[in-house]
């Protein structure tokens, strides 16, 4: 799969974007005009540094306002696209984009355009150039790729071809179909751009909005995959309009950009069948069994307080590794790890975020070929010694700096236990009371808004898991956007929450941990109220809710009173939606925002989204609290 994208998708002046493309694995760039415009060298000097970081110029982009002129203009057109030639021929590269005329001037009719194109393309071959012609959505009379295809057609000329540009089709919603019928030779190149779907002007829509295949909601891998039908083998771009990738770091959005080729390649690969991406087979998206476990790095007197907690909890310390100073927390299948140890990397992410939950185990059927589709998805690899008798385990670089380890199954796990650790001394009298927590039903990662798309593709792109649509979580102090990775099993399910300011719990979070991390970890339990019960009598504090809500919840869902006063007394927030129930009691903050939450599920699909602002609420005057 020859992959491109287009200068104009990244932040950066034109040096800092080459570097960026090259580092991400790309094979070409296309240069957008305006970055060459703005670089003091000559073409040459742009040819010269694209050649040296490795990359083809896959393409010259755009020519305006060509086809159709009246005859007042349009030999300024053509004296104007030699000189477009002139800087290709500089450049090095054969490919000019033109785009479908927007001006007020430009004058209908099939055959106009075609002829126009026609004496186009013989001023290209002189010159050993192609053209391709691109319908923008928006074009005065050619906003469609099937009128496109038409005035290529009759243009009849080997240096005239047609550039299909994904959002301009679907968009439109033009039948993706009607691509299959175009000859692979007249395909010269082919843009990709993902999109939400949002009703709005297309030119606003498409110059603010796009993102990464596989990021937004448009049909991309059908329009690939009949693209493919055809025969094309030529270069896939990425031709991306986006205000935050625009602010963002150019190598970690190029590196996005490049993973979502390669996962929608090997998305229409298999859907296909087709070789003609001659893609590298590698495995298909991993299946999650469930979280193996979750290590906090913490110093000795954050090790105590946050231990203390989890035996309120219903925790028991029920191992010591043999040569670190690591402990392990369990209650039914659930496990927690504190590493104190004074070096490595635990040690490492506590100087950065003080105690955090650093580090998350995925339980797999097989780790190597996840590692495999990982590292082939541009995942970095994460390895540290361990000593000889110990067992390493596979991991790479997750969110914010964060480990995401890959555990063979739960025999591994169970040797991981066995292995590393050795059983911690038990006094049988101090054991707190199980609470009936017994999986992690779900993991909240807080993350900069505009990473949301980066981290969704991670995980969606890696693990068979899918994302759902946003939501919006009111903060008294303004609004956090929300979407989750989950698994149809629900072994897997990630809350992934985008804050846009600090004033935010969530921002508040950010701004303390210096960046993007687990912000609570959600357990589950087949009976709250027994779970509430048990959690009383270790001393667990739960987050006081407003007795206000109760009154509100009781008469929206038209609760028993009975059974509402069992939510009251517990501080047990409700919800209901088609599917059934869902009751959730929370924690107060662990440090500066991180906290617990136990959950029952009654059939119910969501994660409490309406009770946010009340749990929001509520944290903030309990730190106002802690504060004072």
């Amino acid at each position: 799969m020859r992959t491109s994208i287009a200068t104009v998708s990244i932040s950066g002046e034109l040096p800092d974007k080459l570097a960026a493309i090259a580092a991400a694995g790309f094979d070409g760039v296309e240069i957008f005009e305006n970055d060459f415009l703005a670089f003091d060298g000559s073409p040459a000097d742009v040819g010269r540094m694209v050649r040296d970081h490795g990359l083809d110029i896959s393409l010259f982009q755009p020519f305006r306002d060509f086809e159709g002129m009246p005859p007042s203009h349009r030999q300024r057109t053509f004296d104007r696209a030699e000189r477009k030639f002139d800087i290709m021929q500089e450049l090095g590269t054969d490919l000019l984009l033109v785009c479908s005329n927007v001006s007020t001037l430009a004058l209908g009719g099939i055959d106009r355009a075609a002829d126009d194109f026609h004496e186009l393309g013989e001023r290209a071959s002189r010159r050993g150039l192609r053209v391709g012609y691109e319908a923008l959505a928006w074009g005065k009379h050619i906003n469609d790729h099937r009128d496109a295809w038409e005035i290529v057609r009759r243009a009849n000329h080997p240096n005239i071809g047609l550039v299909l540009d994904s959002f301009h089709s679907l968009s439109r919603r033009i039948e993706i179909n009607s691509i299959r019928s175009i000859p692979r030779e007249k395909l010269f190149i082919v843009q990709l751009a993902d999109a939400p779907q949002i009703d709005m002007d297309l030119l606003y829509w498409s110059r603010h909005f796009r993102n990464m295949p596989g990021e937004g909601d448009l049909p991309v891998a059908e329009f690939t995959a009949a693209v493919v039908d055809t025969g094309y083998d030529g270069y896939f771009s990425l031709e991306i309009f986006n205000d935050q990738f625009r602010g963002g770091s150019a190598r970690s959005i190029a590196a996005d950009g490049h993973r979502s080729l390669i996962y929608l390649g090997d998305r229409v690969r298999r859907a296909t069948g087709s070789e003609t991406l001659q893609l590298e087979p590698i495995p298909d998206r991993i299946e999650v069994k469930g979280v193996a476990f979750v290590e906090f790095s913490a110093d000795a007197a954050d090790a105590l307080n946050l231990g203390a907690l989890l035996t309120t909890l219903g925790f028991t310390r029920i191992a010591e590794h043999r040569s670190k100073q690591v402990t392990l927390y369990q209650q039914g299948e659930i496990r927690i790890i504190i590493n104190t140890e004074g070096s490595g990397y635990a040690h490492t992410a506590f100087k950065l975020q003080g105690t955090s939950a650093y580090a998350l185990a995925l339980v797999v059927d097989d780790a190597s070929a996840a590692m495999a589709r990982a590292l082939a998805l541009g995942a970095e690899q994460f390895q540290q010694a361990v000593a000889p008798d110990e067992l390493e385990i596979p991991a790479i670089r997750g969110i914010g700096g964060s480990l995401l380890y890959l555990v063979d199954g739960t025999s591994k796990l169970g040797r991981f236990q066995q292995i590393d650790f050795e059983p911690a001394g038990l006094d049988f009298e101090e054991l707190p009371r199980p609470a009936g927590l017994n999986s992690i039903d779900h993991l909240a990662q807080t993350v900069p808004y505009d990473q949301m798309p980066t981290w969704l593709l991670f995980y969606s792109s890696i693990f068979l898991a899918d994302k759902t649509p946003m939501v919006d979580i009111v903060d008294p102090s303004g609004v956090v956007r929300s979407q989750v990775i989950e698994n149809s099993s629900g072994a897997l399910r990630i809350t992934m929450n985008g804050a846009e300011n600090s004033a935010t719990l969530a921002g508040h979070f950010l701004a303390d941990k210096l960046g993007s991390a687990i912000q609570h970890i959600a357990f589950a339990t087949s009976d709250i109220f027994a779970s509430a019960a048990a959690l009383d009598s270790n001393g667990f504090r739960s987050l006081q809710i407003s007795p206000n809500y109760y009154d509100d919840v009781e008469a929206r869902f038209g609760l028993e009173p009975e059974f509402t006063d069992r939510l009251r007394k517990h501080n047990i927030l409700y919800d209901r939606d088609e599917w059934g129930e869902y009751l959730q009691l929370y924690s107060t903050t662990f440090g500066q925002g991180f906290f617990f939450e136990v959950v029952e599920r009654r059939s119910y699909r969501g994660y409490g989204a309406a009770n946010a602002i009340f749990r929001i609420a509520a944290l903030k005057k309990a730190i106002r609290g802690l504060a004072s």
